[in-house]
């Protein structure tokens, strides 16, 4: 046999151990203490045994009345005679009711022409009433039929003590008692004995196997009262006072072994032996299941491999579940095991089907779920990891499928009262088959019916346009929008995809403008960088030449230098225009006076300015106005500003620039008027190396407003641009910190 198969029957035998060491345990925890109080006389069962015997014995013979004295000690008090005579109202109500019996039967004799039958009806009917009315007039009558409603019931009470005799006798071959009655010495006994010494010297541990002694001094006197109660109600009013009786009851040696006491008592002492076996033989396998648990765990990690892995395919919560059920399967079978072992005393050989059958059982229940269990285990080293394989869990999948299902709850709900709709409409078509008076209801159950399914033939129409529409779009066929009915969720899901579309179509055309302009943007940055290097290369290859003079060779450096710096500044704007794009520039903010910085941005200028033929206007507030910024990119947003207006404004015109604080914002104003003709759309003007001057003759790179615009943007303000014919205005707004802050 190869190591595999012997793993696995170890496997097997190690459940059989711990499964019937775990039925051991059952055992004693499950109720069976009985046994170890070391006697059946002990039990509860015998208890019960004995109070039954006294029930039948004090009804039968100690405390036992004919029924003839019964009934003479009959009463009846006023509370009864009222109950009897208001039982079924009072006498008006009475009357009417009997009349109304009378009535229909009377009136159909007469119909039927029966005169005979319609006088006795009269009869009846008369009679009836006059006893009521005497109910009503006379205490005494009423009386008298209290005490026949009593004397019925004693008869019915006698009828029935007689039919427990034979009960009683069968508990008397079996018990044996010599009693006497405290208050009247009456002696009461089913032995065959003169005296109490007699009696005494008969009911001892000799001859007896169980001897109860009511004494004073012992367990106390024996009360009747009760035990009378317990037997019929009815008697309790004439059962006199409490009986206390003193003596012995005992359970003889010599009693039949047929007798009930007697096979309960035989049938204990077999139990009792077969139970501390099985504990016994149960606590060693448990402890021979704890020993070898390490062993059998190996054995199942190295040679249950080709399963382990495949049951490990199920949900953490999928064997969990097993698990558990397994487990109350295996309890369930354990105590079934117990049942047939413990109490299989009166037939042993018929039990060891039972036996086998709830062993064989219980270990393949604990084997199923010992394995399952090792094979999480082996799993989940963690919590981490517990919750890691929890969130694949088929409860987990579900809940979440709960969740979606009702992520629209609109939706959810809808699909929930149709779902409901069906299940109602089945389940009344099931109940017009059975009961044929349900057809109303299955008619109101199938009118709710078609309602949900028009509506839903409906909606899913709708859903259909809505999911082809999409295909569409999916497939770059945009096509007219969907038509937004009502205000139902796949309306608002249109509306969505309408809006979709339309944002798609935005961007298809933002990005044929992305592409134009990327193209225009080569194209510019190769025209502005190769017209300087070309001349650069050119003069540099005059230079060379023999037989120049000094005057060309100076002209030509002083163009070399010329177009060296006119290169270094398109390379340098175009360095920071990458900057601000990638937004990799730094700010070193401080609080600037914004009115100063624009001066000292003139300042620079002047020279330009003085030599142009434009007339510059500057409105500005005596107070300076405060920002807090970084003044050197702020410098350089001005500086990039005054420079297009002196490149780009038309000749003898006047330039309007202006500063102001307004609503906690400095608002700069720089206008002019266009030598060059400007685009409608101002925004292109943003972007780099795009110049008015279209045929790209002036010295600009077409990067100025593009860096302007970046700087504004990362000091959180804004730079505009408004065209009006030639007519070019740009505003920046920065946040002002105010006067007071200074």
């Amino acid at each position: 046999m190869d190591t595999k198969w012997k793993s696995r029957l170890f496997f097997l035998g190690w459940s059989m151990l711990f499964a019937f060491g775990l039925s051991g345990l059952m055992a004693v925890m499950d109720g069976n203490g009985q046994f170890f109080k070391g006697s059946y006389f002990k039990t509860q069962q015998f208890e019960t045994e004995l109070n039954q015997f006294i029930n039948y014995a004090a009804a039968f013979e100690w405390d036992s009345l004919r029924a003839e004295e019964a009934k003479k000690a009959i009463t009846v008090s006023e509370e009864e005679i009222d109950e009897h005579r208001f039982r079924y109202g009072d006498l008006n109500d009475q009357v009417s009711n009997i009349n109304g019996q009378y009535e229909d039967r009377i009136a159909d004799a007469v119909s039927a022409g029966n005169k005979e039958a319609a006088e006795i009806y009269r009869k009846e009917r008369d009679s009836k009433i006059d006893d009521i009315t005497k109910n009503f007039s006379n205490d005494e009558f009423v009386r008298e039929k209290v005490v026949k409603e009593k004397e019925q019931k004693i008869d019915e009470f006698y009828r029935s003590m007689e039919a427990e005799r034979p009960e009683y006798d069968r508990y008397q071959s079996a018990f044996k008692y010599y009693l006497v009655d405290t208050k009247t010495d009456t002696v009461h006994t089913n032995l065959n004995v003169k005296s109490k010494s007699a009696a005494e010297e008969f009911l001892n541990k000799e001859y007896m196997l169980f001897i109860r002694n009511y004494t004073e001094n012992g367990k106390g006197f024996l009360e009747l009262q009760d035990y009378y109660k317990n037997i019929n109600e009815t008697m309790e009013p004439i059962s006199g006072d409490t009986m206390l009786l003193e003596g012995r009851i005992a359970v003889s040696e010599s009693a039949p072994d047929s007798n009930p006491v007697m096979v309960s008592y035989q049938n204990f002492k077999q139990q009792q032996k077969i139970f501390f076996i099985f504990v016994a033989a149960s606590l060693v396998a448990l402890i021979a299941s704890v020993l070898t648990f390490k062993r059998m765990k190996l054995a199942v990690q190295r040679h249950g491999g080709e399963m382990l892995p495949l049951v490990n395919l199920f949900p953490v919560d999928v064997r969990l579940a097993a698990v558990v059920t397994a487990g109350l399967m295996a309890f369930a079978a354990l105590e079934f095991l117990n049942v047939s072992i413990i109490y299989s005393a009166d037939n042993f050989i018929l039990s060891l089907d039972d036996i086998a059958i709830c062993l064989a059982a219980s270990t393949f229940l604990t084997a199923f779920a010992g394995f399952l269990a090792i094979g999480i285990f082996s799993e989940v080293k963690s919590w981490r990891e517990f919750r890691m394989l929890w969130e694949k869990s088929l409860s987990v999948k579900i809940w979440n499928g709960f969740k979606d299902f009702f992520l629209i709850r609109s939706i959810g709900f809808q699909m929930a009262v149709l779902m409901a709709v069906v299940s109602i409409l089945g389940a009344s078509a099931v109940l017009v088959l059975i009961e044929p008076n349900f057809i109303i209801v299955f008619g109101l159950c199938l009118l709710m019916g078609l309602t949900a399914m028009i509506m839903l033939v409906r909606s899913t129409g709708y859903f259909n346009t809505i999911i082809a529409n999409t295909a569409e779009i999916a497939q770059g066929r945009l096509g007219p929008d969907l038509p937004v009915k009502g205000k139902s969720v796949l309306a608002r899901h249109a509306a969505d995809i309408n809006s979709l579309k339309h944002g798609f179509k935005v961007s298809q055309n933002e990005q044929a403008k992305s592409e134009r302009l990327k193209t225009e943007l080569i194209t510019n940055v190769s025209h502005d960088l190769r017209t300087p290097l070309t001349s650069i290369i050119t003069y540099t290859e005059l230079l060379k030449a023999e037989g120049i003079s000094e005057q060309e060779r100076s002209d030509y450096i002083e163009i070399i230098d010329r177009k060296s710096q006119r290169l270094k500044v398109l390379i340098d704007d175009l360095f920071e225009a990458s900057k601000m794009a990638s937004g990799s520039i730094e700010l070193v903010k401080e609080k600037v006076d914004l009115v100063q910085l624009l001066q000292q941005a003139l300042a620079e200028h002047d020279e330009r300015i003085a030599q142009s033929s434009l007339t510059f206007r500057v409105a500005s507030p005596e107070n300076p106005v405060y920002a807090h910024v970084d003044g050197q990119k702020l410098w350089r947003v001005f500086d990039n500003l005054i420079g297009n207006i002196l490149n780009y404004s038309l000749e003898n015109t006047r330039v309007f620039i202006s500063v102001s604080e307004q609503q906690g914002q400095a608002i700069m104003v720089f206008k002019n008027v266009s030598k060059y003709e400007l685009s409608e759309n101002s925004d292109e003007l943003f972007e780099r190396f795009k110049r008015g001057d279209q045929s790209r003759h002036t010295d600009g790179s077409g990067l100025g407003l593009a860096i302007a615009k970046s700087i504004a943007d990362v000091h959180d303000g804004s730079l505009d641009i408004d065209v009006d014919g030639d007519l070019f205005k740009v505003t920046v707004k920065l946040r002002a910190i105010g006067i007071q802050a200074v």
